[in-house]
């Protein structure tokens, strides 16, 4: 079975984030390439992937292929509302990360579970999708749109509680999902979620109308994450 690391970086600075999953993810690709004659390097692989759990502080960032226009605050609006802006190298347009927020950073080497991007979302999909229900929540895929939503059968009240966006290379990943949990929904106002203009935002905590415990619902996610893609987690 492929082992796992599990790290939780409690709340991380966006950009020394950023470094540390990039930091695995090229020590990831090189042990590759430099290992892939080696007689062991099968052995040597299983055991470097990872999982990171995190908060960040008030942040938006915006994929490379996003839009621009699409953050609705200007730098002195940011400065404002505490908050910072990154453009990074995963897919997908603007988001929003925050406290109460739980996000969830893969680091894995696919070709130790199976190289196909679109399958490698889909199970981060139904991680939060089986999450959700531990809390009696019918969360759902939506089709045309990635992340995890709730009422998808009625496109008035649709809503969004998971947003998704990864970045591959030589079939390692990086990057991953957030998940609203106590979050401060608000925050999303300024700006217009993965360019959806007509799609609301929520939290566990709005629709099941209390707090959460974080470490609690990290657990689930640990546990559906171990299920989903047939590992271990191994915590350090």
């Amino acid at each position: 079975m492929n082992q796992v690391k599990f790290f939780d970086l409690g709340l991380a600075d966006y950009q020394q984030a950023w470094d540390y999953q990039e930091k695995l993810f090229q020590q990831l690709i090189a042990a590759k390439l430099n290992k892939r004659n080696a007689e062991t390097a099968v052995t040597i692989e299983k055991t470097i992937s990872y999982l990171l759990f995190c908060e960040h502080p008030h942040v938006y960032t915006i994929g490379k292929s996003g839009n621009e226009k699409h953050l609705l605050l200007n730098q002195n609006q940011l400065a404002e509302k505490n908050a910072t802006y990154y453009k990074i190298n995963r897919g997908g347009d603007i988001t929003y990360h925050g406290p109460g927020q739980i996000v969830g950073y893969p680091i894995l080497n696919l070709d130790n579970f199976f190289t196909d991007i679109h399958k490698y979302l889909r199970f981060i999909e139904e991680v939060i999708i089986r999450t959700l229900a531990d809390y009696n929540l019918s969360a759902q895929r939506y089709e045309g749109y990635t992340g995890v939503w709730l009422d998808v059968d009625n496109p008035a009240k649709a809503r969004k509680i998971c947003a998704i966006g990864v970045r591959t290379s030589r079939w390692v990943t990086m990057h991953g999902w957030a998940l609203n949990v106590n979050t401060d929904v608000s925050y999303f106002n300024n700006i217009i979620p993965c360019g959806i203009t007509d799609k609301a935002v929520t939290s566990l905590e709005k629709e099941l109308g209390k707090k959460l415990d974080l470490n609690e619902v990290k657990s689930k996610l640990k546990k559906h994450f171990a299920q989903v893609f047939e590992c271990e987690i191994i915590c350090e």
